[in-house]
């Protein structure tokens, strides 16, 4: 090889070295541009308000269990942010998609049948699965819902799988009701009723047509109505009394202060107390005399707790908060030109606002208590890991929308 061909080869090399170094560069400078900020400073907000009130929830109780939920939290929310910001950061349009979405909703429906058998019973529930190694507990309830978003999204948006095809609408259903049917032995009504409005947004996204909207939701509301007149005339009940005594104490907590009726009273007297402007943080009583137990003050009924110490004020801007989220997740599917990240981001938006419309909804009487958490302030790790890879991969069908 000749002294100047070896010259020109180490030349070029070093000018490609440099372009790659660049490129490099120049990726990880154009990145934050192109993120959505809407959503990121959303999720700060909210994420930053979870760790605000259960720092004051541990200490108004004081005990050293209490004041562990705080740094368990923030381990969670640690390992969220590695979670948001890998999948953010990846081209979602150049993986196997299809195949991923296959293998992750199979290894939710295996942890879903695990943690029917070796899984901690919790207040009646069979549906967390205790990690030794980092002394904490997982439940796949949470990631199950994610899993059935990217099956969903994968399924109605492959060219021959056709929305308006029994068959193929059919299996879509069948892809929901696996699930939904292990969640519902473990028991866990919360967690698998969030399935049914992710199945329906995906569908009608996918341009289900009228002509079957209108008569399933006519045989919807004949079927459900038929049952409630059944119920009402005690022609044949399918309710069990307990499960009647339920509905009734729903309806009128003081039927059973005493009993099931009691978080659900409690938790309205401490929004009811708050105000406009709250008694201050860490200045609630419902919380701090233990009307409203600890076991649910930081996760099912936090609302409550932040009603009674910021007040409407404070309310209405987690409120804000929550809707700059729901514009950012609808903005997304807009944008995206593509069917998949379209439904991903319609499907993940069924996800987080039911959560809120019904955690609310607990705390101010008008929804039954189901254990749904509050997203990203609740205390929870489950929802936390899920909820940030959710919407980190919402950041990336918005920075490759073009």
């Amino acid at each position: 090889m000749r002294i100047d061909d070896m010259v020109e080869s180490a030349t070029g090399s070093s000018r490609q070295s440099r372009r790659e170094r660049g490129g490099l560069w120049s990726t990880l400078l154009s990145f934050p541009a192109s993120l959505d900020f809407v959503q990121l400073l959303s999720l700060l907000f909210l994420l930053g308000v979870g760790l605000v009130f259960i720092r004051s929830t541990g200490e108004q109780v004081g005990t050293e269990a209490s004041l562990g939920f705080f740094a368990k939290q923030l381990r969670w929310i640690g390992g969220g942010a590695l979670l948001w910001l890998f999948a953010a950061s990846v081209d979602y349009r150049k993986i196997q998609y299809r195949v991923l979405s296959v293998l992750f909703y199979l290894a939710m429906l295996a942890l879903l049948v695990l943690v029917l058998f070796i899984g901690v019973k919790i207040n009646g529930a069979r549906s967390w699965i205790y990690l030794k190694p980092i002394g904490m507990s997982l439940q796949p309830s949470e990631f199950s819902k994610l899993s059935v978003v990217l099956l969903l999204s994968a399924m109605f948006s492959t060219p021959m799988f056709n929305v308006n095809r029994l068959t193929c609408l059919l299996l879509g259903a069948a892809a929901v009701a696996l699930p939904f049917g292990l969640i519902m032995l473990e028991p866990d009504f919360g967690s698998g009723v969030i399935l049914i409005p992710v199945f329906i947004g995906i569908v009608f996204c996918a341009g289900l047509k009228w002509r079957y909207i209108l008569p399933a939701t006519a045989a919807v509301a004949l079927i459900g109505g038929g049952l409630v007149l059944n119920e009402i005339t005690g022609c044949r009940p399918l309710l069990k009394p307990y499960q009647v005594n339920r509905i009734k104490v729903f309806m009128n907590p003081e039927l059973d202060l005493m009993g099931s009726g009691y978080n659900s009273y409690q938790a309205r007297l401490a929004v009811g107390s708050g105000g406009m402007t709250g008694k201050g943080i860490g200045e609630g009583t419902q919380n701090s005399l233990g009307f409203l137990p600890q076991t649910v003050s930081n996760n099912d009924f936090i609302f409550s707790v932040i009603a009674e110490e910021v007040g409407f004020a404070g309310c209405f801007l987690i409120i804000l908060a929550y809707l700059a989220l729901f514009y950012s997740v609808v903005r997304t599917a807009l944008v995206t030109p593509d069917p998949f990240g379209r439904y991903i981001a319609i499907g993940v938006g069924c996800i987080v606002f039911p959560h809120c419309f019904i955690n609310i909804g607990m705390c101010i009487g008008v929804t039954p208590v189901t254990g749904v958490p509050l997203p990203f302030i609740s205390y929870g790790g489950s929802f936390v890991l899920m909820g940030m890879l959710a919407f980190g991969i919402l950041q990336s069908v918005y920075r490759h929308r073009r």
